[in-house]
Formats: structure tokens, sequence, C-alpha cells
């Protein structure tokens, strides 16, 4: 149980740090998709798209580690 405990926490650690990373990435990113004309009707919804997935990694993440820290006081 507790081996199964420890992939989960690191697989929410692994969630929260791939939505903060998107975070970080989508400032470097978004130029190069501005230059593309066929974007550039859809730049609004193409920026709410990147930000929705950082935040559902974030959430995913932090409701993972939730969950682990649940079931490990359970056991302890």
């Amino acid at each position: 149980m507790k081996d199964n405990l420890r992939v989960q926490l690191v697989w929410g650690i692994a969630l929260c740090m791939a939505g903060i990373g998107v975070f970080f990435r989508i400032p470097q990113v978004m130029p190069q998709i501005k230059s593309i004309p066929h974007f550039l009707n859809a730049i609004g919804f193409i920026y709410f798209s990147f930000y929705l997935l950082g935040i559902l990694l974030v959430a995913g993440g932090v409701k993972k580690l939730r969950d682990v820290y649940r079931k490990y006081r359970e056991i302890q």
C-alpha cells in the first residue's frame, strides 16, 4: 500500500510541476504562435486554452496530493 502511495505522490507532484511549467512557458510560446497568420483570429481562445490547461494540471495535482495525504493519515 505504501508503494502505491509513493507512486501517487510522485504523480501528484509531477502534475503540479507540469501545470506550473505551462504558466512559465506561455509567455515564451505565444509570440511564436502570434507570428502564424492562421492563428491571429483565435489568439484569445489560444490564451484561454493554455491557461485552462495549466489550471487543470495544478488543480489535478493538488487534488491528488490531498488524496494521498488523507490515505496516508488513515494508514498511520
